[in-house]
Protein backbone atom coordinates (compact mmCIF):
# COMPACT_ATOMS: atom_id res chain seq x y z
CA UNK A 1 0.00 0.00 0.00
CA UNK A 2 1.45 3.40 -0.49
CA UNK A 3 2.67 6.00 1.75
CA UNK A 4 1.38 9.05 2.54
CA UNK A 5 3.18 12.28 4.12
CA UNK A 6 3.40 11.96 7.84
CA UNK A 7 -0.01 13.60 9.39
CA UNK A 8 -0.03 14.94 13.27
CA UNK A 9 -3.07 15.18 15.12
CA UNK A 10 -2.14 17.82 17.68
CA UNK A 11 -4.49 16.64 21.30
CA UNK A 12 -4.29 17.97 24.48
CA UNK A 13 -2.82 15.10 26.16
CA UNK A 14 -1.18 13.24 22.83
CA UNK A 15 0.30 13.11 19.42
CA UNK A 16 -0.52 11.01 16.93
CA UNK A 17 1.11 9.96 14.01
CA UNK A 18 -0.27 8.77 10.62
CA UNK A 19 1.97 7.24 8.09
CA UNK A 20 -0.07 5.14 6.10
CA UNK A 21 -3.49 4.74 3.92
CA UNK A 22 -4.75 1.71 6.64
CA UNK A 23 -4.64 4.43 9.56
CA UNK A 24 -6.01 7.15 8.60
CA UNK A 25 -8.43 8.60 11.32
CA UNK A 26 -10.64 11.44 10.33
CA UNK A 27 -14.11 11.43 12.18
CA UNK A 28 -15.09 13.89 14.76
CA UNK A 29 -18.33 12.37 16.20
CA UNK A 30 -20.17 13.67 19.28
CA UNK A 31 -17.63 16.31 20.19
CA UNK A 32 -14.56 13.69 20.78
CA UNK A 33 -12.52 11.97 17.97
CA UNK A 34 -13.90 9.03 16.58
CA UNK A 35 -11.56 7.34 13.69
CA UNK A 36 -12.68 4.92 11.45
CA UNK A 37 -10.15 2.25 10.51
CA UNK A 38 -11.29 1.97 6.65
CA UNK A 39 -9.39 -0.85 5.67
CA UNK A 40 -11.76 -3.06 8.13
CA UNK A 41 -15.27 -1.31 8.25
CA UNK A 42 -14.58 -0.88 12.59
CA UNK A 43 -14.64 1.93 14.49
CA UNK A 44 -11.94 2.45 17.01
CA UNK A 45 -11.70 5.82 19.49
CA UNK A 46 -8.77 7.54 20.08
CA UNK A 47 -9.04 10.15 22.12
CA UNK A 48 -12.26 10.78 23.96
CA UNK A 49 -11.77 13.91 25.93
CA UNK A 50 -10.60 15.88 23.29
CA UNK A 51 -10.13 17.05 19.89
CA UNK A 52 -8.16 17.93 17.26
CA UNK A 53 -6.70 21.41 17.80
CA UNK A 54 -4.06 21.96 15.18
CA UNK A 55 -2.22 20.88 11.91
CA UNK A 56 1.51 21.17 11.43
CA UNK A 57 2.17 22.94 8.45
CA UNK A 58 4.17 20.25 7.00
CA UNK A 59 0.75 18.12 6.77
CA UNK A 60 -1.91 21.06 5.34
CA UNK A 61 -1.72 18.85 1.82
CA UNK A 62 -1.98 15.29 3.44
CA UNK A 63 -4.57 16.40 5.26
CA UNK A 64 -6.63 17.91 2.03
CA UNK A 65 -5.84 14.65 0.86
CA UNK A 66 -7.03 13.06 3.68
CA UNK A 67 -10.61 14.56 3.40
CA UNK A 68 -11.04 13.70 -0.53
CA UNK A 69 -9.97 10.20 -0.12
CA UNK A 70 -12.90 10.09 3.10
CA UNK A 71 -15.77 11.60 0.97
CA UNK A 72 -15.20 9.11 -1.56
CA UNK A 73 -16.58 6.03 -1.97
CA UNK A 74 -15.48 2.96 -1.06
CA UNK A 75 -15.46 1.21 -4.17
CA UNK A 76 -14.06 4.37 -5.79
CA UNK A 77 -11.11 3.56 -3.43
CA UNK A 78 -10.64 0.33 -4.84
CA UNK A 79 -11.81 -1.30 -1.38
CA UNK A 80 -14.61 -3.95 -1.44
CA UNK A 81 -15.84 -4.34 2.36
CA UNK A 82 -15.71 -0.97 3.91
CA UNK A 83 -18.67 0.70 5.64
CA UNK A 84 -18.89 4.73 5.14
CA UNK A 85 -19.55 6.85 7.52
CA UNK A 86 -23.50 6.76 7.54
CA UNK A 87 -23.80 3.24 7.91
CA UNK A 88 -21.27 2.90 10.41
CA UNK A 89 -23.18 5.09 12.44
CA UNK A 90 -26.17 3.75 11.49
CA UNK A 91 -25.22 0.06 12.95
CA UNK A 92 -23.50 1.51 15.86
CA UNK A 93 -27.28 3.11 16.93
CA UNK A 94 -29.22 0.05 15.72
CA UNK A 95 -31.49 -1.27 18.27
CA UNK A 96 -31.76 -4.90 19.92
CA UNK A 97 -34.25 -7.00 18.44
CA UNK A 98 -37.81 -7.58 20.29
CA UNK A 99 -37.48 -11.04 20.84
CA UNK A 100 -35.32 -14.29 19.88
CA UNK A 101 -34.55 -14.21 16.53
CA UNK A 102 -34.42 -17.76 14.24
CA UNK A 103 -31.45 -20.20 14.41
CA UNK A 104 -29.90 -17.97 17.76
CA UNK A 105 -29.49 -21.41 19.40
CA UNK A 106 -27.72 -22.88 16.13
CA UNK A 107 -23.62 -22.85 17.03
CA UNK A 108 -22.14 -22.52 13.52
CA UNK A 109 -18.72 -23.06 14.91
CA UNK A 110 -19.98 -27.19 16.05
CA UNK A 111 -21.46 -28.70 13.31
CA UNK A 112 -21.16 -32.01 14.47
CA UNK A 113 -22.88 -31.04 17.31
CA UNK A 114 -26.35 -30.22 15.25
CA UNK A 115 -29.57 -32.39 15.42
CA UNK A 116 -29.62 -34.51 12.60
CA UNK A 117 -32.54 -36.42 10.91
CA UNK A 118 -33.40 -40.30 9.67
CA UNK A 119 -35.72 -39.21 6.91
CA UNK A 120 -36.75 -35.98 5.31
CA UNK A 121 -40.19 -37.22 6.46
CA UNK A 122 -39.23 -36.35 9.83
CA UNK A 123 -37.80 -33.69 8.66
CA UNK A 124 -40.42 -32.10 7.40
CA UNK A 125 -42.70 -33.24 10.18
CA UNK A 126 -40.37 -30.44 12.31
CA UNK A 127 -40.26 -27.81 10.00
CA UNK A 128 -43.82 -27.95 9.71
CA UNK A 129 -43.91 -27.38 13.67
CA UNK A 130 -41.55 -24.72 13.89
CA UNK A 131 -43.77 -23.18 10.63
CA UNK A 132 -46.80 -23.52 12.83
CA UNK A 133 -45.25 -21.85 15.76
CA UNK A 134 -46.15 -18.27 16.93
CA UNK A 135 -43.54 -15.51 16.33
CA UNK A 136 -43.09 -12.54 17.86
CA UNK A 137 -42.73 -11.05 14.23
CA UNK A 138 -45.23 -10.62 11.78
CA UNK A 139 -44.59 -11.38 7.96
CA UNK A 140 -45.50 -9.43 4.84
CA UNK A 141 -48.35 -12.09 4.47
CA UNK A 142 -49.78 -11.33 7.75
CA UNK A 143 -49.51 -7.12 7.13
CA UNK A 144 -51.26 -7.57 3.46
CA UNK A 145 -53.94 -9.80 5.13
CA UNK A 146 -54.82 -6.82 7.80
CA UNK A 147 -55.10 -4.29 5.22
CA UNK A 148 -57.25 -6.29 2.98
CA UNK A 149 -59.09 -8.37 5.09
CA UNK A 150 -62.44 -7.58 2.93
CA UNK A 151 -60.41 -9.59 0.38
CA UNK A 152 -59.30 -12.42 2.21
CA UNK A 153 -63.48 -13.45 2.92
CA UNK A 154 -64.26 -16.90 1.58
CA UNK A 155 -66.03 -16.89 -1.74
CA UNK A 156 -69.03 -18.64 -2.12
CA UNK A 157 -69.45 -21.46 -4.87
CA UNK A 158 -72.59 -20.46 -6.92
CA UNK A 159 -71.64 -23.14 -9.41
CA UNK A 160 -73.48 -27.09 -10.00
CA UNK A 161 -72.70 -29.10 -7.50
CA UNK A 162 -70.03 -31.79 -7.96
CA UNK A 163 -67.56 -33.99 -5.95
CA UNK A 164 -64.03 -33.60 -6.94
CA UNK A 165 -61.94 -37.00 -7.27
CA UNK A 166 -59.85 -37.57 -4.28
CA UNK A 167 -56.00 -38.20 -4.60
CA UNK A 168 -56.63 -42.17 -3.51
CA UNK A 169 -59.62 -42.72 -6.18
CA UNK A 170 -57.20 -40.92 -8.76
CA UNK A 171 -54.53 -43.04 -8.21
CA UNK A 172 -56.25 -46.34 -8.23
CA UNK A 173 -58.25 -45.01 -11.47
CA UNK A 174 -54.56 -44.91 -13.24
CA UNK A 175 -53.11 -48.20 -11.77
CA UNK A 176 -56.01 -50.01 -13.54
CA UNK A 177 -55.79 -47.95 -16.81
CA UNK A 178 -51.89 -49.08 -16.77
CA UNK A 179 -52.85 -52.76 -16.27
CA UNK A 180 -54.91 -52.99 -18.83
CA UNK A 181 -52.20 -51.30 -20.94
CA UNK A 182 -49.58 -53.99 -19.59
CA UNK A 183 -51.96 -56.87 -20.67
CA UNK A 184 -52.96 -55.62 -24.18
CA UNK A 185 -50.55 -57.50 -26.77
CA UNK A 186 -51.54 -54.67 -29.38
CA UNK A 187 -50.73 -52.01 -28.05
CA UNK A 188 -46.98 -53.55 -27.39
CA UNK A 189 -46.61 -54.18 -30.25
CA UNK A 190 -47.24 -51.24 -31.51
CA UNK A 191 -45.10 -49.80 -28.85
CA UNK A 192 -42.28 -51.39 -29.89
CA UNK A 193 -42.86 -50.64 -33.37
CA UNK A 194 -42.77 -47.10 -33.03
CA UNK A 195 -46.27 -47.28 -34.50
CA UNK A 196 -48.26 -46.24 -31.29
CA UNK A 197 -50.15 -42.52 -31.49
CA UNK A 198 -51.95 -41.22 -28.63
CA UNK A 199 -55.43 -39.99 -29.77
CA UNK A 200 -55.56 -36.05 -28.69
CA UNK A 201 -58.95 -36.05 -28.74
CA UNK A 202 -59.21 -38.37 -25.57
CA UNK A 203 -56.62 -36.64 -23.78
CA UNK A 204 -59.00 -33.53 -24.38
CA UNK A 205 -62.11 -35.45 -23.43
CA UNK A 206 -60.31 -36.56 -20.36
CA UNK A 207 -59.03 -33.45 -19.21
CA UNK A 208 -62.21 -31.91 -19.73
CA UNK A 209 -63.93 -34.25 -17.39
CA UNK A 210 -61.52 -34.24 -14.49
CA UNK A 211 -58.86 -31.47 -14.21
CA UNK A 212 -60.17 -29.26 -16.58
CA UNK A 213 -62.53 -27.18 -14.46
CA UNK A 214 -60.19 -26.50 -11.83
CA UNK A 215 -57.52 -25.20 -14.39
CA UNK A 216 -60.06 -22.92 -16.58
CA UNK A 217 -61.27 -21.47 -12.37
CA UNK A 218 -57.33 -20.74 -12.34
CA UNK A 219 -57.25 -18.63 -14.93
CA UNK A 220 -60.55 -16.98 -14.97
CA UNK A 221 -59.15 -15.84 -11.38
CA UNK A 222 -56.20 -14.48 -13.02
CA UNK A 223 -58.10 -12.61 -14.86
CA UNK A 224 -60.20 -11.81 -12.63
CA UNK A 225 -63.52 -12.76 -13.82
CA UNK A 226 -64.98 -13.29 -10.80
CA UNK A 227 -64.18 -10.34 -8.81
CA UNK A 228 -65.71 -8.24 -11.92
CA UNK A 229 -68.45 -10.07 -12.38
CA UNK A 230 -69.36 -11.70 -9.24
CA UNK A 231 -67.75 -10.66 -6.52
CA UNK A 232 -67.56 -12.57 -3.39
CA UNK A 233 -68.79 -15.50 -5.59
CA UNK A 234 -66.98 -18.33 -7.95
CA UNK A 235 -68.18 -21.06 -10.25
CA UNK A 236 -66.52 -23.91 -11.48
CA UNK A 237 -67.10 -24.16 -15.18
CA UNK A 238 -67.79 -27.45 -15.97
CA UNK A 239 -69.76 -27.73 -19.10
CA UNK A 240 -67.08 -26.98 -21.81
CA UNK A 241 -67.94 -23.83 -24.58
CA UNK A 242 -66.63 -24.00 -27.84
CA UNK A 243 -66.84 -20.88 -29.72
CA UNK A 244 -65.81 -19.73 -32.92
CA UNK A 245 -66.12 -16.63 -34.98
CA UNK A 246 -64.71 -18.20 -38.19
CA UNK A 247 -62.71 -21.62 -39.60
CA UNK A 248 -59.33 -20.97 -39.00
CA UNK A 249 -57.99 -21.13 -35.72
CA UNK A 250 -57.07 -18.39 -34.26
CA UNK A 251 -60.42 -17.00 -34.30
CA UNK A 252 -61.46 -19.49 -32.03
CA UNK A 253 -62.25 -18.06 -28.53
CA UNK A 254 -60.50 -19.96 -25.35
CA UNK A 255 -59.65 -18.45 -22.18
CA UNK A 256 -58.23 -15.48 -22.83
CA UNK A 257 -56.65 -15.37 -26.16
CA UNK A 258 -56.51 -12.65 -28.59
CA UNK A 259 -59.25 -11.93 -31.23
CA UNK A 260 -59.02 -8.87 -33.34
CA UNK A 261 -62.58 -6.91 -33.49
CA UNK A 262 -63.02 -7.24 -37.68
CA UNK A 263 -62.80 -11.79 -36.75
CA UNK A 264 -65.54 -10.59 -34.50
CA UNK A 265 -67.97 -8.52 -36.21
CA UNK A 266 -70.61 -11.32 -36.83
CA UNK A 267 -72.13 -13.24 -34.16
CA UNK A 268 -69.69 -16.76 -33.04
CA UNK A 269 -71.14 -20.59 -33.57
CA UNK A 270 -70.97 -21.76 -30.26
CA UNK A 271 -71.01 -25.32 -29.65
CA UNK A 272 -71.63 -27.43 -26.11
CA UNK A 273 -72.31 -30.66 -24.95
CA UNK A 274 -76.01 -30.67 -23.79
CA UNK A 275 -79.24 -33.14 -23.37
CA UNK A 276 -81.88 -32.54 -25.66
CA UNK A 277 -84.57 -31.53 -22.92
CA UNK A 278 -82.50 -28.92 -21.23
CA UNK A 279 -82.72 -25.54 -21.12
CA UNK A 280 -79.40 -22.96 -21.57
CA UNK A 281 -78.65 -18.93 -21.46
CA UNK A 282 -76.13 -17.80 -22.98
CA UNK A 283 -74.56 -13.81 -22.12
CA UNK A 284 -71.56 -11.93 -23.96
CA UNK A 285 -70.44 -9.31 -21.80
CA UNK A 286 -67.52 -6.82 -21.61
CA UNK A 287 -66.41 -5.12 -18.02
CA UNK A 288 -63.81 -3.40 -19.22
CA UNK A 289 -65.33 -1.24 -22.04
CA UNK A 290 -67.96 0.95 -20.47
CA UNK A 291 -67.51 4.73 -21.06
CA UNK A 292 -68.92 6.50 -18.14
CA UNK A 293 -69.05 3.72 -15.12
CA UNK A 294 -65.92 2.36 -14.60
CA UNK A 295 -68.08 -0.73 -12.52
CA UNK A 296 -70.71 -0.61 -15.55
CA UNK A 297 -70.59 -3.58 -18.41
CA UNK A 298 -72.10 -3.72 -21.98
CA UNK A 299 -73.99 -6.37 -22.73
CA UNK A 300 -72.75 -7.84 -26.17
CA UNK A 301 -75.50 -10.81 -26.74
CA UNK A 302 -78.09 -12.20 -24.98
CA UNK A 303 -79.96 -15.35 -25.65
CA UNK A 304 -82.26 -16.99 -23.15
CA UNK A 305 -84.43 -20.42 -22.64
CA UNK A 306 -81.72 -22.29 -25.46
CA UNK A 307 -83.21 -25.98 -26.29
CA UNK A 308 -79.82 -28.00 -25.77
CA UNK A 309 -77.15 -27.24 -28.17
CA UNK A 310 -79.29 -25.11 -30.63
CA UNK A 311 -78.08 -21.57 -29.61
CA UNK A 312 -80.32 -20.50 -33.15
CA UNK A 313 -83.61 -21.73 -31.87
CA UNK A 314 -83.06 -20.01 -28.90
CA UNK A 315 -85.20 -16.28 -27.85
CA UNK A 316 -82.45 -13.81 -28.28
CA UNK A 317 -82.97 -10.91 -25.95
CA UNK A 318 -80.64 -8.48 -27.32
CA UNK A 319 -78.90 -8.53 -30.73
CA UNK A 320 -74.94 -8.74 -30.89
CA UNK A 321 -73.04 -5.75 -30.74
CA UNK A 322 -69.13 -6.36 -32.21
CA UNK A 323 -67.00 -5.87 -29.66
CA UNK A 324 -65.95 -1.73 -29.31
CA UNK A 325 -62.57 -1.19 -27.44
CA UNK A 326 -62.09 2.29 -27.83
CA UNK A 327 -58.85 3.10 -28.97
CA UNK A 328 -56.00 4.17 -26.92
CA UNK A 329 -57.79 2.21 -23.96
CA UNK A 330 -55.67 -1.25 -24.68
CA UNK A 331 -57.07 -4.93 -24.08
CA UNK A 332 -60.94 -5.16 -23.23
CA UNK A 333 -62.62 -8.68 -22.03
CA UNK A 334 -65.20 -10.54 -23.55
CA UNK A 335 -66.93 -13.37 -21.64
CA UNK A 336 -68.90 -15.82 -22.73
CA UNK A 337 -71.07 -16.85 -19.63
CA UNK A 338 -73.69 -20.54 -20.24
CA UNK A 339 -76.31 -20.43 -16.97
CA UNK A 340 -78.00 -23.63 -17.10
CA UNK A 341 -81.99 -23.01 -16.62
CA UNK A 342 -84.41 -25.60 -14.13
CA UNK A 343 -87.33 -24.70 -16.71
CA UNK A 344 -88.01 -21.65 -18.91
CA UNK A 345 -87.87 -18.49 -17.88
CA UNK A 346 -90.03 -14.94 -18.42
CA UNK A 347 -87.18 -12.36 -19.40
CA UNK A 348 -89.72 -9.37 -19.51
CA UNK A 349 -87.12 -6.88 -17.85
CA UNK A 350 -83.93 -8.20 -19.91
CA UNK A 351 -85.27 -7.98 -23.69
CA UNK A 352 -84.14 -5.39 -25.76
CA UNK A 353 -86.03 -4.89 -28.91
CA UNK A 354 -84.19 -5.72 -32.33
CA UNK A 355 -82.42 -4.07 -33.86
CA UNK A 356 -80.92 -2.30 -30.70
CA UNK A 357 -78.05 0.26 -31.79
CA UNK A 358 -78.25 2.22 -27.80
CA UNK A 359 -74.99 2.30 -26.43
CA UNK A 360 -76.48 3.87 -23.33
CA UNK A 361 -79.69 0.94 -23.07
CA UNK A 362 -76.76 -1.77 -23.42
CA UNK A 363 -75.62 -0.73 -19.73
CA UNK A 364 -75.52 -4.12 -17.99
CA UNK A 365 -74.86 -5.73 -14.75
CA UNK A 366 -74.14 -9.50 -14.38
CA UNK A 367 -74.36 -9.80 -10.67
CA UNK A 368 -77.80 -8.24 -10.94
CA UNK A 369 -78.98 -10.29 -13.72
CA UNK A 370 -77.72 -13.26 -11.94
CA UNK A 371 -79.78 -12.24 -8.46
CA UNK A 372 -82.94 -11.53 -10.19
CA UNK A 373 -82.79 -14.99 -11.84
CA UNK A 374 -80.65 -17.07 -9.55
CA UNK A 375 -83.45 -19.64 -8.36
CA UNK A 376 -83.94 -20.67 -11.97
CA UNK A 377 -80.72 -20.40 -13.85
CA UNK A 378 -76.92 -21.45 -12.39
CA UNK A 379 -73.37 -20.69 -14.39
CA UNK A 380 -71.99 -23.30 -15.44
CA UNK A 381 -69.35 -22.86 -18.78
CA UNK A 382 -67.46 -19.83 -19.55
CA UNK A 383 -64.97 -18.43 -22.15
CA UNK A 384 -63.65 -15.29 -22.87
CA UNK A 385 -60.77 -13.34 -25.23
CA UNK A 386 -59.03 -10.54 -25.20
CA UNK A 387 -59.24 -7.38 -27.92
CA UNK A 388 -58.18 -4.34 -28.73
CA UNK A 389 -58.45 -1.57 -31.20
CA UNK A 390 -58.55 -2.10 -34.72
CA UNK A 391 -60.25 0.14 -37.94
CA UNK A 392 -63.45 -2.34 -37.59
CA UNK A 393 -64.54 -0.31 -34.26
CA UNK A 394 -64.26 3.01 -35.55
CA UNK A 395 -66.92 1.92 -38.47
CA UNK A 396 -68.86 0.34 -35.61
CA UNK A 397 -69.38 3.59 -34.17
CA UNK A 398 -69.85 5.71 -36.97
CA UNK A 399 -72.30 3.65 -39.01
CA UNK A 400 -73.82 0.99 -36.64
CA UNK A 401 -73.88 3.08 -33.52
CA UNK A 402 -74.20 6.47 -35.27
CA UNK A 403 -72.37 8.43 -32.96
CA UNK A 404 -68.70 9.75 -32.19
CA UNK A 405 -65.64 7.50 -31.31
CA UNK A 406 -64.41 8.29 -28.16
CA UNK A 407 -60.44 8.18 -28.78
CA UNK A 408 -58.13 8.15 -25.39
CA UNK A 409 -54.33 9.69 -26.08
CA UNK A 410 -51.45 10.16 -23.90
CA UNK A 411 -50.32 13.94 -23.95
CA UNK A 412 -46.87 14.38 -23.87
CA UNK A 413 -45.43 16.82 -21.70
CA UNK A 414 -43.12 19.95 -23.34
CA UNK A 415 -39.62 19.26 -23.79
CA UNK A 416 -37.70 21.04 -21.14
CA UNK A 417 -34.52 22.52 -22.50
CA UNK A 418 -32.48 24.42 -19.97
CA UNK A 419 -31.00 27.96 -20.62
CA UNK A 420 -28.43 27.98 -23.28
CA UNK A 421 -24.64 28.25 -22.65
CA UNK A 422 -22.53 30.45 -24.57
CA UNK A 423 -20.10 28.80 -24.25
CA UNK A 424 -21.28 24.70 -23.68
CA UNK A 425 -18.12 23.45 -22.22
CA UNK A 426 -18.32 19.33 -22.35
CA UNK A 427 -21.76 18.81 -24.65
CA UNK A 428 -22.79 17.05 -27.28
CA UNK A 429 -22.19 17.63 -30.95
CA UNK A 430 -26.21 18.19 -30.72
CA UNK A 431 -26.38 20.57 -28.39
CA UNK A 432 -27.39 23.53 -30.44
CA UNK A 433 -30.24 21.27 -32.11
CA UNK A 434 -32.34 21.85 -29.07
CA UNK A 435 -32.28 25.47 -29.96
CA UNK A 436 -33.01 25.75 -33.24
CA UNK A 437 -35.90 27.83 -34.55
CA UNK A 438 -38.58 25.79 -36.15
CA UNK A 439 -36.96 21.98 -34.79
CA UNK A 440 -38.70 19.36 -34.52
CA UNK A 441 -37.97 18.28 -30.89
CA UNK A 442 -36.20 14.81 -30.49
CA UNK A 443 -36.92 12.60 -27.16
CA UNK A 444 -33.45 10.51 -27.41
CA UNK A 445 -29.95 11.02 -25.93
CA UNK A 446 -28.55 14.22 -27.44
Amino acid sequence: MASYPELYLRCKNCIYRASSFSELYIARMGGSLMPVRMTFGTRKRHCARSHVTAVTPAGKMAWRTLCRAALRSPTDLGVSNVKGFGTAGTLWRRAAPLGPMPNDDVDLNDPEAQKRYDSFTRYLKVAEEAKNKKAWWRTYRQHLKEENRDEDAPLVNIGLASRRQSRKEQVKERNRVMRENRRNPELEKATRLLTFSIPLDRVKAEWERTAGPYHLHNVARHYAVYRDLFPGAYFLPRVMLRIAYGNSPGTHVHYGNHVTPTEALAAPHVNYESDPDALWTLLLTSPDEHLHDNEGEYVHWLVGNIPGDAVHLGEELCQYLPPLPVKGTGFHRFIFILFKQDGPIKFQEDRRPAPFHNLNQRTFKTLEFYRAHQDSMTPAGLAFFQSQWDDSVSQTFHGLLNMKEPVFEFVWPPVYHPPQKLYPHRQPLRYLDRYREGHVPTYGIY
